[in-house]
């Protein structure tokens, strides 16, 4: 899902699915239509349905099948929550809670690249939300900035439309599934994608957010794939301690790549204002003009006994 921005309905566009209400377009992928609908009560939801319809593959719908049972086992403030779902629908759809925002790539193509504390929490938001698709046993493998939301409460991750579980009831692909630029070496080399590839696409968002670029650029797929799995990362302008945990998020081989719990622990220490250094303990006043008193006497006695 590309943006949160709604554009019209085109002619060919349902007005309704199930009870809601279909207001927008919100973005459109490979798998599906995400739309911006109003239910029963009126409250604005996201609605993404299937493409094709009565006469979707079997296989595109057990993917969307899939990814309703994905995005239901997350629940954090800082991931989209599903709302609704009808999977066996003639129409099957996901309903989920709609963002109001900007995505992280449309607030740097249009502002500009962060820094600073900004950048900070929408990092810390964005490893906090994969640390709870994680602890839901879900890899999201299509974390890019595209995919984050700055809502009015903070970043949220979203679109669950190629995630897959980590109890090995999904089985994996004949290809590699996600967004090239983001993708980890190897989900390019079609191996086995766990929380560590999350956690590469991480430092990538964290990468782009920083600079305007992905660190691997931009171009055709295979040249791009190439620079992931061969090249170095471009870091640009990006600094500090947070260079230094990004440079091994993007480590090609995914052991040796930090977990989303300890990003979330490093980011929250760097974070936390430094202790202010300890003050001298102050003496009492009383107290100081007693010592002073006692160090004028001694030395007037000492002053005595040498003349006397």
């Amino acid at each position: 899902m590309p943006s949160q921005h709604d554009a019209p309905l085109r002619p060919e566009d349902p007005r309704k699915i199930g009870p809601y209400a279909l207001t927008g377009r919100l973005g459109e992928g490979g798998q599906g239509v995400v739309y911006l609908a109003e239910d029963r009560e009126g409250r604005a939801v996201a609605v993404k349905v299937l493409k094709g319809g009565p006469i979707a593959s079997p296989k595109a719908r057990g993917r969307f099948i899939k990814e309703a049972g994905a995005a239901s086992r997350v629940e954090a403030p800082q991931v989209a929550r599903v709302l609704d779902a009808k999977v066996t629908a003639e129409r099957p759809y996901l309903v989920s809670e709609y963002v109001r925002g900007r995505t992280l790539q449309e607030e740097v193509a249009e502002s500009g690249p962060l820094k600073g504390p900004e950048l900070h929490k929408i990092a810390l938001r964005c490893a906090v939300g994969l640390a709870a698709i994680h602890r839901a046993q879900v890899v999201h493998r299509d974390l890019k900035p595209g995919n984050v939301v700055l809502g009015p409460r903070g970043a949220k991750i979203i679109d669950f439309g190629v995630a897959r579980f980590l109890d090995g009831r999904t089985p994996q692909t004949t290809h590699p599934l996600g967004t090239p630029a983001y993708m980890s070496p190897e989900q390019v080399e079609d191996l086995h994608i766990g929380p560590e590839s999350d956690v590469f696409a991480w430092g990538a968002t964290v990468v782009y957010a920083a600079t305007g670029r992905p660190p691997f650029g931009a171009g055709p797929t295979a040249a791009v794939m190439r620079r992931i799995t061969d090249r170095e990362p471009e870091l640009g302008a990006l600094r500090g301690n947070l260079r230094g945990l990004v440079v091994r998020c993007l480590d090609k081989e995914p052991a040796a790549r930090p977990t989303a719990p300890e990003i979330v622990r490093f980011l929250r220490a760097e974070a936390r204002p430094a202790a202010p250094a300890a003050r001298p303990k102050s003496v009492p006043r009383y107290r100081s003009r007693m010592i002073i008193a006692l160090v004028v006497v001694s030395t007037l006695g000492f002053v005595c006994g040498m003349l006397f």
